[in-house]
């Protein structure tokens, strides 16, 4: 530990250059990925807000349990398929997946397609089992 900060002490221009790389790193991923809510706030949002839950996990995933009334849209099809979300375009949609971390990808192909209330849910549907919160199993 010390010699970390010796290098930084020695080296502090390059220090400097590799934080402020990191820090405009985070600061477009977190402006790219769009805003993220909470399974409680997501609840909120469903029922206040008639939000649209898209989940874009795969087949398999979606049937061993999903969100009450969610529209299944996978990942790998959601570029060619938003024409089906196109009634609930003024409506709040939220992105689910299993970790929460490929729904930044779909909020990206939404808001190209004009989708601008599209948020995703932090913790995907990992964390929405962990709050024991309502599922739906065929």
């Amino acid at each position: 530990m010390a010699q970390f900060f010796e290098f930084i002490g020695n080296h502090w221009m390059l220090s400097s250059l590799w934080v402020a790389l990191l820090l405009t790193f985070i600061m477009v991923r977190r402006q790219t990925s769009g805003q993220s809510v909470s399974p409680a706030q997501a609840v909120t949002l469903i029922n206040r807000s008639n939000a649209v839950v898209l989940d874009i996990r795969d087949k398999k995933e979606f049937d061993a349990g999903h969100i009450v009334d969610a529209v299944h849209i996978p990942i790998t099809k959601l570029s060619s398929r938003t024409a089906e979300l196109e009634k609930h375009k003024d409506a709040p949609i939220v992105v689910v997946c299993k970790l929460g971390q490929s729904s930044s990808d779909a909020i990206k192909v939404l808001k190209g397609a004009g989708f601008n209330h599209a948020v995703r849910m932090s913790g995907g549907m990992t964390e929405w089992r962990a709050q024991n919160l309502p599922l739906v199993q065929k």
